[in-house]
């Protein structure tokens, strides 16, 4: 078997945290829409590469060795902006193994204070969820066409230095979430 190779579509915050994290397991590219973020990127060892909606050759030789890709763009109304780029190339990967789409735990909507967890219906209300829930549906179809597995991954608040809750008390923008008898997730 060949060396592991990642490509992280939309390499942000959680995007570098998963390259600090195995950039001595595998190569890792990943995208940005802004050449001022290049820097930052190949210091916690991601090759960057720029994606503003559109498949370039670079990024296209890239997913010709890519092994497993991490997806970490919002989806647009239009839809899932790497899917209406990428899909075609993606489909015909050669050495994927599978695909990882971070998306959002705002997909389950209100469950009236209930508990949530992966088994709980979708039931988005924001526009921005809609488009979530529209875009995990799409990388699903994508796995199922291919037969490669997709893992949807639903985060909640993504915390880290200076994205925190301490950090917002201070800042005088934290708030309190006081509701008797419902739990929340931040």
């Amino acid at each position: 078997m060949s060396e592991k190779q990642f490509l992280v579509f939309g390499a942000g915050y959680s995007g570098k945290a998963f390259a600090r994290a195995n950039r001595d397991a595998a190569t890792i590219y990943g995208t940005t829409r802004s050449l001022e973020k290049f820097a930052a990127l190949s210091q916690v060892g991601i090759a960057p590469m720029r994606f503003d909606g559109a498949l370039t050759a670079e990024i296209g030789e890239a997913l010709k060795t890519t092994t497993h890709l991490i997806v970490s763009v919002a989806p647009e109304e239009a839809g899932d902006p790497v899917l209406g780029a990428a899909r075609e190339a993606i489909a015909a990967m050669p050495a994927l193994q599978w695909i990882a789409y971070l998306s959002t735990v705002g997909v389950y909507g209100d469950h009236g204070g209930g508990w949530v967890d992966e088994r709980a219906e979708c039931r988005p209300v924001s526009k921005r969820s809609v488009m979530r829930v529209a875009a995990e549906q799409a990388w699903l179809r994508l796995g199922e066409e291919t037969g490669r597995p997709v893992a949807i991954l639903r985060l909640s608040g993504i915390y880290g230095p200076g994205r925190n809750a301490l950090v917002n008390l201070a800042d005088g923008t934290a708030r309190r979430l006081v509701k008797p008898g419902q739990v929340f997730n931040r």
